[in-house]
């Protein structure tokens, strides 16, 4: 071997070195930044969809990242002191880690949000899906991305319903006078409020003594809510299946978190969120998506009156809250309820 050749080597020997430490080095100061505990806020715990998504989502990457990023479940938007309004502001700033989050609790912060709150846009599931799946929910995640989280994938809480305690309700004026527990967004209290109701709003945590109380007379959720927390046990024994508003979930991580992780764990966490979403849509729907809605069949057991609108009752609530629509089509942005009123009904 000559001594330019043994040089060449040598020095190729040296760099692969060099290269090697780096890479090491790179990857340790990686592992360094990562959490020994990722916090994951929700409003719901396990027993209800929302909650089971978030389990679903943690084992998942848990197992797919073979430990790497632990996820601590929070329900009760324990995180931000049950104000599930602060959440969203919780995850910029970092108090949170990571979530799936309701697009009406979010609305405050982010108002395209409050598209899937405008009363009576979505009929059935077919709408909620042309929305998330189409341009529209495209449109919406780069809105929260520009915000300073980074989506993944949507998920759902359902329908909303609404059930009371004191009669079966079945056209627009059989809410007059009755109190009714909403979210914390103003679209909800002008739209009870164009329907005669008197509208309160109030945390979930606080809801259920309020309505064994008798301090409000009803309230409005998906089924897979009123079933699991047994609202027919605290006299909620009226139930109306009116399709007034939908409420997606969205799968999210904070910026700097996100950014911390390796572009395989990233791509091994966004994966996981997708397909946990898709789980936690199923688990949500489930004996509701059937034209029989057996779910709801269920709960008549119970003791419970429910109620089922008719495309002729249906128009009669349209018809009623539609100066909320309008106004608030103008706030949500005029081009995007366009766009997904044409989705909507191209879903029809």
């Amino acid at each position: 071997m000559n001594k330019r050749s043994f040089l060449t080597i040598t020095l190729a020997s040296l760099l692969a070195v060099v290269g090697l430490t780096a890479s090491l080095h790179s990857n340790l100061a990686m592992a360094a930044e990562y959490k020994s505990e990722y916090k994951m806020s929700l409003v719901l715990g396990t027993a209800f969809p929302w909650g089971k998504g978030g389990e679903i989502w943690a084992d998942l990457v848990r197992e797919r990242t073979n430990g790497r990023i632990n996820i601590k479940l929070y329900p009760g938007a324990s995180l931000v002191g049950g104000d599930q309004t602060r959440e969203f502001t919780a995850i910029r700033q970092g108090v949170i880690d990571m979530s799936i989050g309701s697009t009406i609790n979010w609305s405050p912060q982010i108002k395209e949000l409050n598209l899937f709150s405008l009363p009576f846009l979505m009929p059935n599931y077919q709408s909620i899906d042309a929305l998330v799946k189409g341009p529209v929910g495209k449109d919406l995640l780069d809105i929260i991305e520009k915000q300073g989280v980074v989506p993944l994938a949507w998920g759902e809480n359902g329908f909303r319903e609404i059930s009371n305690s004191k009669k079966e309700v079945k056209k627009p004026e059989d809410l007059k006078g009755m109190k009714f527990r909403v979210v914390g967004s103003p679209i909800y209290n002008e739209t009870f409020s164009a329907l005669g109701a008197n509208p309160t709003q109030m945390s979930w945590a606080d809801t259920q003594a309020a309505l064994a109380s008798g301090a409000v007379d009803g309230q409005e959720n998906p089924e897979s809510v009123y079933a699991a927390a047994k609202l027919y046990t605290v006299g909620q024994k009226y139930v109306t299946v009116w399709r007034y508003v939908a409420d997606p979930l969205i799968f999210v991580v904070n910026k700097q978190v996100w950014e911390s992780w390796t572009p395989q764990d990233r791509e091994i966490v966004q994966q996981a969120a997708i397909d946990a979403g898709k789980q936690e849509v199923a688990i949500a729907r489930k004996g509701l998506a059937e034209p029989s809605q057996p779910a709801w069949k269920d709960v008549e057991q119970y003791g419970v009156k429910v109620t089922y609108l008719t495309p002729e009752d249906r128009k009669l609530f349209v018809a009623a809250t539609r100066d909320v629509y309008n106004k608030w089509k103008n706030q949500i942005g005029a081009a995007l309820v366009d766009k997904a009123e044409k989705a909507v009904a191209n879903a029809k």
